[in-house]
């Protein structure tokens, strides 16, 4: 674990390194594809660098965070546009923790942010100590359903990765008055597969594949269909994107030849949120039905298809088992500082 440690530090001051690189070719170069050919060394090197990384834990972040994120800002960057490029006197600082990670530059720190009302304290200790429970639930996988575990995984998933943004959002308000971009919205209160996807889970997801493929894929298709049906096929044009995206962070996780069964949960979803938009637009609000059972067909399928296609691939390539053991290690750890 501890060559792991100088690995990932390593990695993250590569990854600093090249941002800083980006930054003063910016204050040369003007944005368009000159830009674009000086950045794409770094886009490459971000896709590069997670392998040099083998936990679940710092491999998923980081990759998700430079593979992802910092690398889709660049591309909107060279061409003058983005998160980056919104204010010409952004400092060194500040370019590199927008760049890699979901952060949103708050003006006045005073004001309330008006992306979401934060959670308070307690609904985060509940959720804490609801994800220390099913650490602990995981001594009995071996008598449970394999199904049952599977859910528990994407509990998990959910939880995990809602309390560790939460904690980063705090810190980031403490030392830089930046605001972290929310990265849930209660999903389980989705009334329908467009509010799941676009307004509650993952909310990063969204924010950043809008101006790279959905905004551009729009501008396209107008002149062919028209603006009415345009978001249709943009709509799944970005699931695609997003299933190409979580495929690569599954290799990079489990170095296992890609299955393209996370690429499918993404098409399943994709086209069966066209199917919802087209017929909305077609219906155009003389009907619709009630919000308990709209939700309950959503919820039951999202963990339906979860379940089906997505979940056994963290199995399949032992993620959940080496995320299990470094849980382990981290527990034998911080017994090791405790003094009897």
């Amino acid at each position: 674990m501890e060559g792991e440690l100088h690995n990932f530090m390593r990695v993250w001051l590569t990854v600093v390194i090249s941002l800083a690189y980006c930054y003063s070719i910016s204050k040369v170069v003007s944005a368009g594809p000159k830009r674009l050919i000086l950045l794409l060394p770094v886009v490459g090197l971000f896709f590069y660098l997670p392998l040099h990384l083998s936990s679940p834990h710092l491999c998923g972040m980081t990759s998700f965070f430079i593979t992802w994120l910092a690398n889709f800002k660049l591309l909107l960057f060279s061409f003058g546009q983005g998160p980056l490029a919104s204010d010409p006197s952004i400092s060194l600082p500040l370019f590199v923790a927008v760049a890699c990670l979901p952060i949103k530059l708050q003006q006045n720190p005073s004001q309330k942010s008006p992306l979401k009302p934060r959670e308070s304290p307690s609904n985060y200790a509940i959720k804490g100590l609801i994800l220390v429970l099913m650490i602990k639930i995981y001594d009995y996988r071996d008598y449970m359903h394999p199904k049952m575990v599977l859910v528990l995984y994407g509990l998990h998933t959910y939880f995990g990765l809602e309390i560790i943004l939460a904690m980063g959002a705090a810190m980031a308000r403490t030392m830089t008055g930046l605001e972290l971009e929310p990265q849930f919205n209660e999903p389980y209160l989705s009334t329908s597969l467009q509010d799941f996807w676009g307004k509650r889970w993952n909310l990063m997801v969204p924010s950043i594949l809008r101006p790279t493929v959905y905004l551009p894929t729009i501008k396209a298709c107008s002149r062919v269909i028209g603006r009415k049906w345009a978001p249709l096929p943009a709509v799944f044009a970005t699931f695609v994107v997003s299933g190409i995206m979580h495929e690569l962070i599954f290799y990079y996780l489990g170095r296992m030849r890609p299955t393209w069964e996370v690429m499918g949960f993404f098409l399943v979803h994709g086209l069966c949120l066209t199917a919802e938009i087209a017929l909305k637009k077609a219906i155009d609000g003389r009907w619709r039905l009630h919000g308990l059972i709209s939700g309950g067909l959503t919820i039951g399928f999202v963990v339906t298809t979860s379940v089906w296609i997505f979940l056994p691939c963290l199995s399949k390539s032992q993620i959940d088992v080496r995320s299990l053991e470094e849980y382990a290690l981290i527990g034998a750890f911080i017994r090791n500082l405790i003094p009897y």
